[in-house]
């Protein structure tokens, strides 16, 4: 009889990391989502925490099927980085907080199926945004845990994130509830880095300035005191042809001091 090793179960199952479909509906959509992610991702860099965006999340163990791509997942005391997918017994966290963005033809599945499926997965807080407003009430909409069921969230804030949440056109607006000051977008912060170069270079510019007009001051009191050094120089040789002539005319036998 030929002996085998047992093989797992799970090592045999296949979990995708994508399924063809596109990442979201329209440009808009799109912007949307990346941006979120990208502010999220830069405001928790140096957390214990990671931030995925249109990846599979699987959340039952040996069922590949049993899966949902949210547009934005927050995901609390893991390892910071990418993943391809994200499995919830291998990480051993639920997502914190979701964002989807949301359209009229995903009301039904991000309204209905997404807030029941996060409410029972355990997703502190789950926010819809409709960046085009076809069917959100002033286009954002957020849910927290209260126990085990969603209640709406009237404050704007994300308890997990500390943030305030503002719509700013077809963008969310994140702020920071200590400071108040924004969360910039890539956009933002490109123009902040030109900005912060621009000023810089002024500065830069001004502090050659100064120094040319320091140096040229510098060399003004330098020809200054040259000038001075000269005339205390030729004040000096004219004493001295003095002394020399009196003491010329005494070896004549004549007093200077008689000389007019």
């Amino acid at each position: 009889m030929t002996a085998t090793l047992p093989v797992s179960v799970e090592s045999e199952i296949f979990y995708p990391s994508a399924d063809g479909q596109p990442v979201a509906e329209t440009y808009d959509h799109l912007y949307a989502l990346l941006t979120t992610l990208e502010v999220l991702k830069q405001y928790l860099a140096n957390r214990q925490a990671t931030v995925l965006g249109n990846q599979f999340l699987y959340y039952a163990q040996g069922f590949p099927k049993l899966r949902v791509a949210p547009d934005v997942m927050v995901i609390f005391d893991v390892a910071p980085g990418g993943r391809d997918n994200y499995k919830t017994w291998e990480e051993g966290q639920v997502p914190t907080v979701i964002f989807e963005m949301t359209s009229f033809g995903t009301k039904g599945q991000d309204e209905i199926f997404k807030k029941t499926l996060y409410e029972q997965l355990g997703v502190k807080e789950y926010w819809l945004f409709d960046p085009k407003g076809e069917w959100v009430e002033q286009q954002l909409r957020g849910y927290r845990l209260r126990g085990e069921i969603y209640e709406p969230i009237e404050d704007g804030h994300s308890e997990p994130l500390q943030l305030r949440l503002v719509i700013e056109g077809k963008l969310i607006g994140f702020y920071s509830e200590d400071t108040g000051e924004k969360l910039l977008i890539p956009d933002e912060l490109a123009q902040a880095l030109r900005q912060e170069v621009l000023a810089r270079q002024q500065a830069e510019e001004l502090v050659e300035q100064e120094r040319q007009r320091a140096e040229q001051e510098r060399q003004r009191a330098e020809q200054e005191r040259q000038r001075a050094e000269q005339e205390r120089q030729r004040a000096e040789q004219a004493e001295l042809q003095i002394e020399q002539l009196k003491a010329r005319l005494r070896s004549l036998n004549v007093d200077p001091d008689t000389i007019e």
